[in-house]
C-alpha cells in the first residue's frame, strides 16, 4: 500500500497554501492512504490553560469544513484525528475516512499531557483505553494518538494483533525530534509493524519537526521536512506479516524464529 506522512500547517493563510501541494503530491505519487497531524485542521486549543466552550466549538466547526474537502486527496484512506463533542463531553478522536464508506469513528485519545503549553487533560475527556486494530482496505492498523505512542506496553499487543502498521498523527516539538524518532524505532522493532507518523508544524515554533516512516525492523525509510513536507512510500504488508515471527516478536509470544542474541 502507499501511504502518505506529512508535516502540515494549520494556520490558515499557511494551510490553505499547503493542502493543494499535499492533493497535487497524492496524486502524483499515487498514494492510497494519507495520514494526517494530530487536530490537523484546528487551532492547539491545549496551550490554553483553561477550557473555553466557544474555542472549542470553533475548533470543530472549522474541522468538519475541512473534512468535507477531504476528497480532493483523490486517496481512498485518510486517517487523522479531529475535535468531537459526544453527550456534552470534548474528545480527541481519531477518524478514518474512506471514500467509499465517508466518515469512521475510531478510538479517543486516552493518554492526555498536564502541563504548560500541553493542558490536554482539561480540553479533552479521556478516551478509550483499549487498542484495537482497525482496517483501511488491505491495511490492519494500529492508532497510537501523540503521546499514547509512549505506552510501550501496546506493542505486544499489536504484535499478537499482527498489525502492519501503527499510525500516530502527533503535535510535537522540533526540540524533542530525536527523542520522538528514537520511540519511534523501538515502536516498530517491538511490534512488527511500520510506524508511520505525521506532525503539526506551527508559526510559533510549538509543533514541528519530522514525520516519519520506520520499517518493522526499525530502519529509518523516510523523514519529513520543511523543504519535503510530504512523502509517499510503498510499504509491504507481507514484510509485516513476516516480521511477529521474527527477532524480538517471536520470544514474547510462544512462536520460534531466529535472529536473537
Amino acid at each position: 500500500m502507499r501511504i502518505t506522512i506529512c508535516e502540515l500547517p494549520h494556520e490558515p493563510a499557511l494551510l490553505a497554501r499547503a493542502w493543494p501541494a499535499l492533493c497535487r503530491h497524492a496524486a502524483n505519487e499515487g498514494s492510497e492512504l494519507v495520514l494526517l497531524p494530530e487536530f490537523a485542521f484546528s487551532e492547539p486549543v491545549w496551550q490554553a490553560q483553561t477550557f473555553d466552550p466557544a474555542v472549542w466549538a470553533t475548533a470543530e466547526a472549522v474541522c468538519e469544513r475541512w473534512l468535507e474537502r477531504l476528497p480532493e486527496l483523490q486517496v481512498a484512506h485518510v486517517v487523522g484525528t479531529r475535535p468531537i463533542s459526544k453527550g456534552g463531553k470534548p474528545f480527541n478522536q481519531g477518524f478514518l475516512w474512506s471514500a467509499r464508506k465517508t466518515l469512521q469513528p475510531l478510538r479517543s485519545k486516552v493518554h492526555l499531557p498536564e502541563e504548560p503549553g500541553g493542558w490536554e487533560a482539561r480540553w479533552f475527556t479521556r478516551g478509550d483505553p483499549g487498542f484495537p486494530a482497525f482496517r483501511a482496505g488491505d491495511l490492519s492498523f494500529g492508532l497510537s494518538i501523540c503521546t499514547e505512542l509512549w505506552a510501550l506496553e501496546n506493542c505486544a499487543s499489536y504484535a499478537q494483533s499482527g498489525v502492519a502498521a501503527i499510525l500516530s498523527p502527533r503535535a510535537t516539538s522540533p526540540a524533542t525530534l530525536a527523542k520522538w524518532l528514537a520511540l519511534g524505532t523501538v515502536v516498530a522493532a517491538r511490534s512488527g509493524a511500520y510506524s508511520l507518523s505525521s506532525n503539526r508544524v506551527q508559526a510559533d515554533g510549538s509543533c514541528g519537526g519530522a514525520g516519519w516512516a520506520i520499517s518493522p525492523d526499525g530502519e529509518l525509510l523516510a523523514k519529513t521536512s520543511a523543504d519535503s513536507p510530504f512523502c509517499t512510500l510503498e510499504i509491504d504488508l507481507g514484510q509485516a506479516a513476516k516480521a511477529c515471527d521474527t527477532y524480538p516478536r517471536y520470544v514474547f509470544h510462544g512462536s520460534s524464529g531466529s535472529g536473537g542474541g
